[in-house]
């Protein structure tokens, strides 16, 4: 590959533009002034944006989306080699790389900050933007979501520093050479792709391995999962605890955030970042788009949040933040679970996630790129939460229905997924 592929290529063309960090490169070539141009197969809130920046995107695939004159095409991992404008791409010689290869291209002339866990490595990038943004760093960012004070997932920095999340999925986060590299946690997901737990460690070590000599890992080195892997690391290890601070007072809810915190503290104090200033900050985060992002009251005066959260742990950790926050309201669930693989492999844990929750509506399981598995729905899931609080739903329009008539006010509603339930959220509201 061309060092500077990316600065040569005029007219790209995204396959899966709509993913929420490939989406971010899109952004970055379109304020380049570079022609960008994309397919996926459903509109996205991240496809909204890019239109409105001038990006031509058509919903769905096929070998007639990509431009005449197209030199460059990067596509998401999540697609296979069958896909109609990859195949293209190929008959037609066009230059062909992954989004991993693609922030692979942009980090490598940068001091890299890469963020990477399981579970809060989009809080925890968001955080560290925000810090360096603010302390005057000037950083470039690209991060899983987008940024509440910049609407976007994509920030242009002048500087040497990037901030990056750091994806674990087929291993993506191999392309990033990183200065400082953050692990916040080591989870089983991705089980569709990785063997178990010990197969992901494996990934983790490989990741840190890329660490050099005169670099950093920031993390709970008490962590039993994330200890295993920290040997594989020439960098300096540098334990988050070090930086806890009781006085920090948060306005996203949930021990877990704080732990995010912490890290972000740890990184903004290898920067040379001043740590009241990073302080400050920190307590002004309001969080990013769809996480515990609060979306405003119903009709009915219920109070409506929704979160990207589609993991056992993550949906724990964010019913017990909610509970916190409202120990007397009655909390309602509306979960979209997301994969037949992940809710299969991880059923039993998902019975046992709604723990905090008054009861559970199930919209059908959100295939994303995997096909009908009849062994798995959300009808067993239900089934195995526990207390006998969940029901199903065959569509979006009967939960809408059953929610407008039995949500009442001061109730608490919580949209969880990372498919298009947050679609609910914005009617409910708008309702």
């Amino acid at each position: 590959m061309k060092t500077n592929i990316l600065k040569l290529a005029k007219n790209i063309h995204f396959i899966g533009i709509g993913g929420i960090g490939i989406s971010a490169i899109a952004r970055m070539f379109i304020l380049e002034g570079k022609n960008v141009s994309g397919s996926d197969t459903s509109e996205t809130k991240a496809v909204d944006e890019l239109k409105k920046l001038g990006a031509k995107i058509i919903i769905g695939h096929s070998a007639s989306n990509i431009p005449k004159n197209a030199d460059l095409v990067i596509y998401t991992i999540a697609i296979n080699k069958e896909n109609p404008e990859y195949k293209e791409a190929v008959k037609r010689n066009i230059k062909i790389i992954t989004y991993p290869e693609s922030l692979k291209e942009v980090s490598k002339d940068k001091f890299t900050i890469a963020v990477s866990g399981t579970h809060g490595k989009t809080t925890t990038t968001a955080m560290i933007a925000k810090i360096m943004v603010e302390a005057g760093l000037d950083p470039t960012v690209i991060v899983g979501s987008f940024l509440k004070d910049q609407k976007s997932n994509f920030i242009v920095g002048k500087s040497k520093y990037l901030v990056v999340e750091a994806c674990e999925f087929r291993k993506s986060f191999l392309n990033i050479e990183p200065s400082i590299a953050v692990v916040t946690n080591i989870d089983n997901d991705h089980l569709d792709f990785y063997k178990d737990i010990a197969d992901i460690q494996k990934a983790f070590g490989e990741f840190l391995e890329k660490i050099p000599k005169n670099g950093y890992v920031v993390c709970n080195p008490e962590d039993k999962t994330v200890c295993p892997v920290l040997k594989k690391s020439k960098g300096k290890i540098v334990d988050s605890k070090e930086f806890f601070d009781n006085k920090l007072v948060l306005k996203v809810p949930g021990d877990h955030n704080k732990t995010n915190a912490f890290m972000a503290l740890a990184v903004s104090h290898l920067v040379g970042i001043d740590k009241k200033k990073a302080k400050k900050s920190l307590e002004d985060f309001s969080g990013t788009w769809r996480r515990f992002e609060y979306k405003g009251e119903t009709k009915n005066g219920a109070i409506v949040y929704d979160d990207y959260g589609h993991h056992p742990t993550e949906i724990k950790a964010t019913l017990k933040g909610a509970r916190e926050m409202f120990p007397e309201q009655k909390i309602m669930v509306v979960f979209q679970p997301h994969l037949y693989s992940r809710t299969k492999i991880l059923l039993n844990d998902f019975a046992k996630a709604f723990k905090d929750a008054n009861s559970v509506l199930l919209a059908p399981i959100y295939a994303g790129r995997e096909s009908y598995d009849k062994s798995i729905s959300s009808e067993i899931l239900a089934g195995k939460i526990e207390g006998g609080k969940a029901q199903t739903f065959k569509n979006f329009e009967l939960i809408e229905k059953y929610l407008k008539e039995n949500l009442r006010k001061g109730e608490i509603l919580i949209l969880l997924g990372a498919g298009d339930i947050y679609t609910i959220g914005d009617e409910l509201v708008n309702y």
